[in-house]
């Protein structure tokens, strides 16, 4: 028997959330073929990160499926709003007619008297967030790989927030290079901006580029993004509510643009163990890079090795998770929840 069950809070009052344990979720896709060689699943995954096809197969395949249903209401939702924007409405007391492509009025044809029949839906907008260190670049890049191969939407880009940290110069500048990763630390307007024009479906809108070895921004790199199918945007803070501004009033969150949303949670305790962990691996790989920002770390022992991790962890990224990251999570449509050996237990989603 399935395990699905609504969430209920303490008092027995039924949640908008149903939670689902591995087992259940897996059964949702059972029939769907999986795109994805473990050779690919290897390529994708990322340093320390727990992920083999068995995984791909009973979590990340369902959610796809999911996805897929959830890109193709919203793009009849998309035609729905065409039609009743570009149609002529009937006469009081006569019928609609429907088009032939679903169109309403007399004169609806191709959604409508006066509808462009070759109009695109806007991009489908996916956040994925979570804390550091717990695998969100391997999953966006997993997501990215297996959505691209349904016919419905081929076009999958994928881009991070960390293009739009605040340059080193900039940090230095504002006193808050120690808390790089902070909401403050990144520029907020620029990545709404660059949200809004994809949403929009300006054709080619482009994003800074972030280099993890030299630390900072490159200022003469852009990254382009082409009118996507999908668009999937990954990052610490993507699901942060609006900032009040100091007359009270809110602005937009970039997560006012999205139209799903994923939050990839685990136990501070274990995210904290698996951070320590890829800084290990970092100090014998990328680290040893002459031209790494973290060249200095490659050489300490291993005991000052973790020593220097956990105070990392301890003074930026525990609290960064605690005060900002973790109290979005329940902003998120879906909630999948890591046990200690990386792997997902249990899917929460929400309902309405």
């Amino acid at each position: 028997m399935q395990r699905i069950r609504e969430a209920r809070l303490v008092n027995g009052t039924t949640t908008p959330y149903v939670e689902l344990d591995r087992a259940a979720w897996s059964r949702l896709a059972a029939s769907t073929p999986l795109p994805l060689t473990a050779e690919e699943v290897e390529r994708l995954r990322g340093l320390a990160d727990e992920i083999d096809l068995a995984e791909v197969r009973e979590v990340y395949l369902p959610l796809t499926r999911l996805l897929n249903l959830y890109v193709r209401a919203t793009g009849a939702l998309h035609q729905a709003t065409q039609t009743f924007l570009t149609s002529e409405p009937p006469h009081p007391g006569e019928p609609a007619a429907t088009g032939t492509n679903g169109g309403t009025g007399a004169n609806s044809t191709n959604g409508g008297a006066g509808a462009d029949p070759t109009a695109g839906r806007t991009p489908f907008v996916i956040g994925i967030a979570g804390s550091v260190a717990v695998g969100k670049s391997t999953v966006a890049r997993l997501l990215r790989e297996l959505l691209a191969r349904w016919p419905d939407h081929p076009r999958v880009s994928l881009v991070t927030t960390d293009g739009f940290l605040l340059p080193n110069a900039e940090l230095e500048r504002r006193g808050l290079l120690q808390r790089k990763g902070f909401p403050e630390s990144y520029d907020q307007r620029a990545l709404l901006r660059f949200v809004v024009a994809v949403k929009s479906g300006v054709p080619v809108v482009t994003a800074p580029v972030y280099s993890h070895l030299k630390y900072d921004i490159l200022p003469d790199e852009r990254l382009e993004v082409r009118a996507p199918d999908i668009l999937l945007i990954e990052g610490l803070n993507v699901l942060q509510p609006a900032r009040a501004h100091e007359d009270g009033r809110r602005g937009l969150a970039v997560s006012d643009f999205f139209d799903f949303s994923i939050y990839l949670d685990a136990s501070p305790v274990d995210v904290r163990e698996w951070y320590v962990k890829r800084f290990l691996a970092l100090r014998e790989t990328a680290f040893r890079d002459q031209e790494s920002y973290f060249r200095r770390y490659a050489d300490l022992s291993h005991a000052e090795a973790v020593e220097r991790a956990c105070r990392l962890w301890d003074s930026i990224n525990g609290p960064n998770l605690e005060r900002n990251v973790q109290p979005t999570r329940g902003r998120a449509r879906l909630v999948l929840h890591k046990g200690s050996d990386h792997s997902v237990t249990r899917v929460r989603l929400r309902k309405i």
